[in-house]
């Protein structure tokens, strides 16, 4: 729970014993202080998530110590108790930033209920800090069989609380899978949380999962809850769980078991209920016989297996997905380019794709990046890579109505008639590579208007690598001007 240190402030020994007797019924830490300098020594020296305190004390009010709080860095929650003479006191703390108040005498459910609001405040505010990227409203998008099942699949999984592992290759969407069975979930209200095991680093991958207490390690400054935490009553995304080391792995078996922790540096057993989705691009049948990875946390983790397909299996789904991102970032970046022509779609389809949808994205967002306006995306804004040391260019009569069927227009209607006007290559000419790379070097600083910087930013190179590329062709004569690198 968020709510486990209180800070009692009340001058009256009777109501400040009614109340931590309360509190502690709640398994909560109570510190008590009798007037204004005692609670501020108390919260200058620890972290607490809540203050109930009177309005009127003996060396101040409630509102002096509401301004003290709103000044930390992790300001605790305040709680305003007032007598029924001073309510207008109390309502004044509320909007100066009082979480609540409360009038004595006050009945055990009112404690409760106060404690409630904190707990879930508190808890969601935690949440959104937390919360890397949010639910980036993407869809899994596709028509073929592949994707047809795997649809199937995650209905079938989603009203399930059954711990599922996602398999599949990098950059196949496996995230996405894990997002839209959380939305189809009954938990999907409740938080979505992810962590990267392959991003976090070693020593922090414990104190990520379970959170730690103040002084469990050197810059632990303060309490912090982990991911488990944050997550209850929601789902938690444990991506590439095949990255986290033995010793860790045992510890979160225990979790998936008993779901309960125990943060680092800390004594206190805490409960959560959430649901658990692990993904991996290895195959963990593979790492358990090596001894990578541990049996039971397997088949723990392995109750319904999902396979995401990858791109080269999903053919028909190809120009879907491109025509998609081309509107992406079409409006991303404002660039507005036709589609795609015909030698285009051939060379997509005839990729492998090792980087799957991944790589599909990245293409399109830098082909519309480089592309003329208005025109349609050629083979060269593409940059795709081949195996071989040569490309063949194929012919392609745009007349030909089952060849012009084949390019892709960004918005609806026939592709643009401005291919036609284009000079087509020889269909017999090979192209080295060399030269296939310098004209897209070329052709990137010409739309980048010869700024260095940000062709090889595009390009994904250094600066460097691009200055001797340009000097190689200075040298041989192909290039033309000189390019500024600001």
């Amino acid at each position: 729970m968020s709510i486990e240190k209180v800070v009692v402030v009340e001058d009256e020994l009777v109501v400040r014993k009614n109340l931590i007797q309360l509190l502690h019924r709640k398994r909560l830490d109570v510190a008590e202080a009798q007037n204004l300098e005692k609670a501020t020594h108390y919260l200058e020296k620890d972290d607490f998530d809540l203050v109930f305190a009177d309005v009127r004390l003996p060396d101040g009010d409630g509102r002096e110590l509401l301004t003290r709080c709103q000044a930390m860095s992790n300001p605790p929650l305040v709680v305003i108790m007032t007598s029924y003479g001073s309510v207008e006191s109390a309502v004044d703390c509320m909007r100066n930033g009082a979480f609540d108040y409360i009038t004595k005498p006050f009945s055990t459910d009112q404690i409760e209920v106060i404690l409630k609001k904190a707990t879930d405040f508190s808890r969601l505010v935690r949440v959104n800090q937390h919360l890397n990227d949010g639910d980036s409203g993407y869809e899994i998008l596709g028509e073929s069989a592949a994707i047809v099942t795997l649809g199937d699949m995650i209905r079938k999984v989603s009203r399930t609380e059954a711990t599922v592992m996602i398999q599949g290759e990098s950059g196949t969407g496996k995230e996405l899978v894990a997002r839209a069975i959380h939305r189809q979930s009954p938990r999907s209200s409740e938080p979505f949380i992810s962590v990267n095991c392959a991003a976090v680093p070693e020593n922090l991958v414990e104190s990520e999962f379970f959170g730690h207490e103040k002084g469990a390690f050197t810059g632990a400054v303060g309490r912090r809850e982990g991911r488990f935490e944050l997550a209850h009553g929601g789902t938690i995304l444990l991506d590439e769980i095949s990255e986290i080391s033995p010793m860790v792995q045992s510890k979160l078996l225990r979790v998936l078991q008993e779901r309960e922790l125990e943060r680092v540096g800390g004594t206190r057993t805490i409960r959560v209920n959430v649901r658990v989705v692990a993904t991996t691009n290895r195959d963990l049948a593979q790492s358990v016989e090596k001894g990578e990875f541990r049996q039971d946390l397997y088949f723990r983790l392995n109750v319904v297996p999902v396979f995401v397909p990858p791109l080269r299996e999903r053919g028909e789904d190809m120009v879907l997905l491109a025509k998609q991102f081309m509107k992406r970032y079409s409006r991303k970046h404002g660039c507005k380019v036709a589609g795609l022509s015909n030698r285009s779609v051939l060379e997509l389809k005839q990729h492998s794709w090792p980087g799957n949808v991944r790589e599909l994205q990245n293409v399109i967002e830098r082909a519309v990046i480089l592309s003329s306006e208005g025109q349609l995306i050629e083979p060269d804004a593409l940059g795709l890579l081949v195996p071989s040391q040569t490309i063949s260019t194929p012919s392609i009569a745009v007349a030909a109505p089952e060849d012009q069927a084949g390019s892709i227009p960004l918005e609806g209607g026939d592709p643009s008639p401005s291919v036609s006007s284009q000079p087509e290559d020889d269909p017999d000419e090979t192209i080295p590579l060399n030269e296939l790379e310098k004209r897209h070097i070329l052709k990137t600083l010409e739309v980048v208007g010869g700024n260095r910087t940000k062709a090889a930013s595009v390009l994904g190179i250094s600066i460097r690598t691009l200055r001797n590329k340009l000097k190689e062709y200075r040298e041989s004569g192909s290039e033309d001007g000189e390019p500024s690198e600001s």
